[in-house]
């Protein structure tokens, strides 16, 4: 009978997603305060946009 847990992910979206998710979890336990905005977009490599 094989084992319904040795699955291999080779989903690179998933995978790109998932290290997204660790690295804000990671970036909020080292902290004791709520990260702004401007830190969670520099996390996730998102460019600040301008003011409207």
């Amino acid at each position: 009978m094989p084992d319904q847990f040795d699955v291999s992910l080779e989903d690179s979206d998933l995978l790109g997603e998932v290290e997204l998710t660790t690295n804000l979890i990671i970036a909020a336990s080292e902290t004791d305060q709520h990260l702004s905005d401007a830190e969670i977009d520099e996390i996730l490599g998102v460019a600040p946009q301008a003011p409207a």
